[in-house]
């Protein structure tokens, strides 16, 4: 008994052992946590009218639609601006509408943030002149052509 005894004892130090040294191997460093500026925090959205700062358009022919691209950035300092939507209508020389496109932002547009805005229509000969519609969840949107941000 003596002998299965110290084998088994012999047994559980050599488990133990292996155990030990491999929790003791290096392990890959862990990434250490982001800072806490990093993370997104929450911004309450503005309530009613919401100011944007927008360029002006550029607008392109491509093959067989029209691109038009700018920025947007938000110029407020205390709220976001939830549910942005930037509408693009087209008109013909009558005042009747001919095409159009629509762009969703689907986050929260964050005070000081710009993004870029591409809005596609087809093109159409009859095409004189476009407008856009800024809207948001929470009320209208005021936008200010700047030069750049």
């Amino acid at each position: 008994m003596s002998m299965k005894f110290h084998s088994l004892l012999a047994l559980g130090a050599a488990v133990l052992l292996a155990t030990s040294a491999l929790a003791g191997q290096a392990k890959p460093a862990a990434k250490p946590a982001a800072p806490a500026a990093a993370q997104a925090k929450y911004v309450p959205p503005i309530r009613g009218e919401a100011a944007v700062n927008m360029t002006k358009p550029v607008t392109k022919r491509l093959k067989d639609e029209i691109l038009t691209t700018f920025k947007v950035q938000n110029p407020s300092t205390t709220g976001s601006i939830a549910g942005l939507k930037v509408s693009e209508f087209c008109y013909d020389a009558g005042g009747n509408p001919v095409s159009g496109d629509e762009f969703r932002y689907r986050k929260p547009l964050m005070p000081g943030e710009v993004i870029d805005i591409e809005l596609r229509s087809p093109v159409n000969p009859n095409m004189k002149n476009s407008q856009y519609k800024f809207e948001q969840a929470n009320g209208a949107v005021k936008p200010k052509v700047v030069a750049k941000f």
